[in-house]
């Protein structure tokens, strides 16, 4: 008996619509599950703002080690002190010479003070024969150099710049008369006279 050669089998969804026996109605192709939406295109036109970047978080700690700590007044700096070796004679010259090298380095006059323990400086008593008011106005006023005497050098004003004379004067005078003026030199002390007499009381607590 001849055989008879079978159908090929055919994949499924090669076939067409299927047929539901029961109804006759064609059963519907299932959906495509959706992919992954494609993401916006992004719009022309001016950027936004740009959003800041959040502080850092400290910690108690970091806050305790940046946190400053209370500050007292700065202590002023000590002026620094030059000694010009002198007699008691030679100490006023010594002086003007040192007045003469400051206003050449370019101090202004205004910025001198000139203190003699002994006999006053010649612009000192000159300025005194027309009274004291006249004589202190122009220390007030600051524009040169102001030659006063020991005995009265407290009245005068601090300045950068204050230079003693070591000309004579009663016993003590010079004692009295250098922590004086190194209380009113902001920057430079500069001492005329003896250096034993001027170191013996420079050392003393000046």
């Amino acid at each position: 008996m001849p055989l008879i050669p079978e159908e090929p089998q055919i994949h499924e969804s090669a076939q067409g619509p299927r047929v539901t026996p029961a109804t006759g109605r064609t059963a519907p192709t299932p959906r495509p599950v959706p992919g992954p939406r494609p993401a916006a295109p992004s719009r022309p036109g001016r950027p936004g703002p740009a959003r800041p970047t959040p502080p850092v978080q400290r910690t108690a700690r970091d806050a305790a080690a940046t946190k400053p700590g209370p500050s007292g007044p700065a202590a002023p700096a000590a002026p620094q002190i030059q000694l010009l070796p002198a007699s008691a004679e030679g100490a006023l010259d010594a002086a003007e010479e040192a007045v003469d090298l400051l206003l050449e380095s370019g101090r202004a006059p205004g910025d001198i003070l000139v203190i003699t323990t002994g006999d006053p400086h010649p612009w000192a008593a000159h300025e005194l024969s027309f009274g004291e008011a006249s004589y202190w106005a122009q220390h007030d006023a600051g524009d040169d150099v102001f030659y006063t005497d020991a005995a009265v050098a407290s009245r005068a004003a601090s300045r950068p710049v204050v230079v003693v004379a070591v000309n004579g004067g009663a016993d003590g005078t010079a004692a009295t008369a250098l922590p004086l003026a190194h209380s009113r030199a902001g920057a430079l002390l500069i001492v005329c006279g003896d250096p034993q007499q001027i170191n013996s009381v420079l050392g003393a607590g000046v």
